[in-house]
């Protein structure tokens, strides 16, 4: 039978349907949930109030529900259901003759009941065992030192093997709550745990996938190929039945594994000759998968079935034989969404999650879990091969309403005493009496028709409040935390209203107010909130900015204690690394364009002003004779004839003055005038 969790198909015998697969809870991104064994019967899911839910599948209901005492500090990490029939891990164990003989009546009634046990990993490192018939904790393991990534039960001997964040992979009895073996499992934290078909084999993947030997505790081979932490890991086929050694001849046993941020799942084949590497296949999906279902498949002519649920709601379908190795990813045969439908018909209809998936046991339908992980919808859906893409129309907000109407039917109110007294929230010290439903009845009969509604503060001096002593200054009474509430009501219903009206509050002080008021649990997914709406329209953003201020400022101790900051921020970290790598280019263009704008205004003012009149007012003219022009034309040609000879009398005369001049400086100047005027 498959182990917790299951990926196998529903319904098959226990002897065929061999392999664990993952069931949901074994990634880091998703809600942790996990599949019943027996016909996905039940369904059990931890939501982000740390209480554990079982629900029915076939009706929808509410089954059981456990809160944990540390639920709030050591939230469920991982879920796992123990497979039926196993139990008998405690019976071999060492021990005293003695209680070993007392032990085995009560392991005999639990090995029956281990259908209905349930593996709880935490954040601190313990592993809780809740049992579903009995309503209560069985027992508490611990043996880690850090955060339980994934638990895993074995199919055969009731043991149960699980990693952490501290390196480790430990082997419990689950018998006597002990540490049947540990042994380190990688160099960072091991993320990931698979069990083989045959229980002999077992997978473990941190940044690398290990195949160990379940008895000698040894690595077989080492599987490399992801750049990110291995997030889930399964078992596709059945070893073939004639092979007795535990390494020898494996060549039709495969492994499906996919890894954090990544939008592949690799196919792995287990070979002894060690001679193929790399991953057989892979198929591609549209967004990080949160959730994995598979039937294992038999033979070599029995296709794979694998539904892979991913981080945007949607599911992806595909089937394929495993007889070679593919190059090329493949792509989903068919792909299902679930959306509201509008409330008018201009609207566009609203998407509507799915949580996790799981296939019938006639491998020809499928059951969807969708909507709110605190209150999730299941419905049971066939398969149509000829469409590729479906989209389910479902009212969430009706099939919910109905629900809860069929339970508050069911409740019965008890009758309390007269005298008991109670604590009212919000103000200390205070006792009232609680009528019983008759004595509401008779007040409510005493009501008449057209009489006067009793006002608040009526109603509270019945209920022996001093209305006095807490009336606030201003006169009226004291007001709750409106924004606070609301905003933590909005957070973890995702009501798109309620969260629009309080964060698109302005005012700096009701911010700051409103974040300090909010309790601790709701900073996280206030960041979530921020940075979805930081990447939507700018003047969002720029609103949002001033809500994520003060979150980081009044939150900053808080959130430096998170072990796990730097993943849940990366996304707001790189859109402000691009945002600002970006403000040198636009302060760039916004020089440009401001020159642009002010020449563009100085040309319109310019062109504004009045055109002044540059025509003169006065024009005077010389006057010339036409006689005069006609010498002086003559002349012109006389000058053009005869500009050899006045050349050189110019150049003879400029000659003479130099040499008048130079004697004038030297003192050599001519005594006798009457030969100067004869070189004259």
């Amino acid at each position: 039978m498959a182990a917790p969790g299951g990926g196998t198909a529903c319904g098959r015998e226990p002897e065929a349907a061999l392999g664990p697969t993952t069931g949901g809870g074994t990634f880091v991104a998703g809600t942790p949930c996990a599949f019943s064994p027996n016909e996905r019967r039940f369904l059990a899911l931890s939501g982000p109030d740390g209480r554990l839910r079982v629900w029915e599948t076939p009706s929808s209901r509410l089954q059981h529900e456990y809160v944990p005492s540390a639920h709030l500090s050591a939230a469920c990490t991982c879920l796992a259901w123990a497979p039926p029939g196993a139990g008998g891990g405690g019976r071999t164990a060492p021990g005293k003759e003695g209680p070993q003989r007392k032990k085995r009546k009560s392991e005999a009634v639990e090995a029956g009941e281990q259908l209905d046990l349930l593996a709880i990993g935490t954040a601190v490192g313990s592993i809780l065992l809740y049992s579903t018939t009995k309503a209560e904790l069985q027992s508490k393991l611990n043996g880690h030192d850090n955060k339980i990534n994934c638990v895993r039960w074995h199919q055969n001997n009731g043991c149960l093997y699980s990693c952490s964040d501290d390196k480790n992979i430990v082997e419990w009895n689950t018998q006597t709550c002990k540490v049947k073996c540990k042994w380190k499992g990688d160099n960072s934290s091991v993320s990931s745990l698979c069990i083989s078909p045959d229980g002999k084999m077992l997978l473990s993947a941190g940044r690398s996938i290990k195949l160990w030997d379940l008895e000698t505790k040894e690595v077989y081979r080492h599987f490399t190929g992801h750049a990110t932490a291995v997030s889930t890991l399964t078992f596709i086929t059945v070893r073939p039945p004639n092979e007795n050694q535990p390494f020898d001849g494996i060549t039709g046993l495969y492994f499906l594994s996919g890894a954090v941020h990544d939008r592949l799942l690799s196919v792995w084949q287990v070979r002894s000759d060690r001679k193929e590497k790399n991953a057989v296949m892979s198929f591609t999906v549209t967004d990080e998968p949160i959730h994995v279902d598979l039937t294992i498949s038999e033979s070599k002519e029995e296709p794979v079935k694998l539904a892979a649920v991913c981080r945007d709601g949607q599911l992806h379908l595909f089937e394929q034989v495993l007889n070679g190795y593919c190059k090329k990813p493949l792509t989903s045969s068919r792909t299902i969404q679930i959306a509201t439908p509008g409330e008018d018909i201009d609207s566009t209809p609203k998407p509507v999650p799915i949580l996790a998936a799981a296939f019938c046991s006639d491998k020809q339908s499928l059951i969807l879990v969708y909507g709110n992980s605190l209150q999730p919808v299941i419905e049971r859906v066939t398969l149509n091969t000829l469409e590729s893409h479906t989209c389910l129309v479902r009212d969430v907000q009706k099939t919910l309403a109905l629900k809860t109407e069929m339970a508050v039917t069911k409740v019965k109110t008890p009758i309390v005493n007269s005298e008991a007294k109670m604590l009212i929230p919000g103000i200390p010290g205070h006792s009232a009496a609680i009528r019983s439903s008759s004595c509401r009845e008779k007040v409510e009969n005493k009501r008449k028709p057209g009489g006067k509604e009793e006002s608040i503060e009526d109603r509270l001096g019945a209920m022996d409040i001093d209305v006095m002593k807490i009336k606030s200054p201003s006169g009226g009474l004291p007001q709750t935390d409106n924004f606070a509430v609301l905003l933590v009501q909005g957070l973890e219903s995702s009501d798109p209203q309620i969260l629009n009206k309080v964060l698109q509050v302005k005012k700096e002080v009701v911010i700051k107010k409103t974040v300090a008021r909010i309790p601790v649990h709701a900073v996280i997914p206030l960041l979530h909130e921020l940075t979805k709406r930081l990447q939507g329209h700018p003047y969002s953003a720029s609103q949002m900015v001033r809500w994520l201020k003060s979150v980081l400022t009044t939150h900053a101790s808080y959130l430096s204690t998170l072990p796990n900051l730097v993943p849940q921020l990366g996304t707001l970290y790189q859109l402000m690394e691009s945002r600002v790598k970006t403000l040198q280019k636009l302060s760039r263009l916004h020089g440009k364009l401001y020159l642009l704008i002010t020449q563009v205004a100085a040309l319109e003012q310019a062109q504004d002003k009045t055109d002044v009149n540059q025509t003169a007012k006065l024009v005077y003219e010389e006057e010339s004779s036409e006689e005069g022009s006609d010498d002086e034309m003559a002349a012109e040609k006389d000058s053009d004839e005869n500009w050899d000879e006045d050349d050189e009398g110019e150049e003879q005369s400029d000659n003479e003055q130099e040499m008048v001049v130079e004697k004038e400086i030297n003192g050599e100047s001519d005594l006798d005038p009457e030969n100067e005027s004869e070189e004259e």
